[in-house]
């Protein structure tokens, strides 16, 4: 089993399109899409909701669930079905952007992390204002890495959504900052605006408790090419 996920949008098709990209990143996760009014108008549905939260329940076989949202009355909806959950103890609401947190939380699910750490990863992904905010360069003046190395990208189209997942949601489960030349390791998005095509050098330096072992994990997915080869 692996902690399961539900995606609350006011547009059925956003969600069942969130769900259907995040699927092909997490095959074994269960993904559930809670989109639209019961009548499949714009808007979200009370009773839709908490089905796909007690779906989630049961599905997760107790492991616990994560509720990503889109917009406002969607987040109050969820809040309404999580008190109204048969255990609302095993579930959490994300406050995070819907497909980019979606995408993590479903790698880091994959990988097999407790619903904490999913939530965690969710989170991790971060806006600023209504944009992405953007890569920002390592400190010149921080201390010396616990742990660094530099791999070489092999997979033929490089540094894309879906490696840039891997290496997000991996990390967000860990108790460690890492840089992936220069930017936010747990960023999909930073780690996308690198353009790093095949060929391209990934510098990584980590910092923290667990500094070895995710320098180790990016060198595994990266030697491996993401599952791609």
């Amino acid at each position: 089993m692996t902690v399961g996920i539900v995606v609350v949008s006011h547009s059925s098709k956003i969600a069942e399109g969130a769900v259907e990209l995040a699927a092909q990143m997490a095959p074994d996760v269960e993904l559930v899409a809670a989109g639209g009014t019961d009548d499949d108008r714009i808007g979200t549905s009370l009773e839709k909701v908490l089905a796909a939260v007690e779906q989630s329940l049961v599905d997760s076989g107790g492991d616990g669930v994560v509720v990503l949202t889109d917009l406002g009355s969607a987040v109050m909806t969820a809040e309404s079905a999580v008190e109204f959950a048969s255990a609302p103890e095993a579930v959490r609401l994300a406050d995070a952007p819907l497909v980019e947190g979606l995408v993590a939380a479903a790698v880091a699910a994959q990988g097999g992390a407790g619903v904490e750490d999913v939530l965690k990863a969710a989170e991790a992904v971060t806006f600023s204002g209504s944009s992405v905010a953007a890569p920002q360069a390592a400190d010149a003046g921080a201390a010396e890495p616990d742990a660094s190395g530099t791999f070489t990208l092999i997979n033929p189209l490089g540094m894309h959504a879906r490696p840039a997942a891997k290496i997000a949601g991996g990390l967000s489960g860990m108790d460690v900052d890492v840089t992936v030349n220069g930017v936010d390791g747990m960023s999909i998005m930073a780690l996308m605006a690198l353009a790093a095509g095949q060929g391209s050098e990934l510098h990584v330096e980590a910092r923290g408790k667990d500094a070895e072992r995710a320098v180790d994990y990016v060198r595994k997915l990266v030697e491996e090419g993401f599952g791609e080869l």
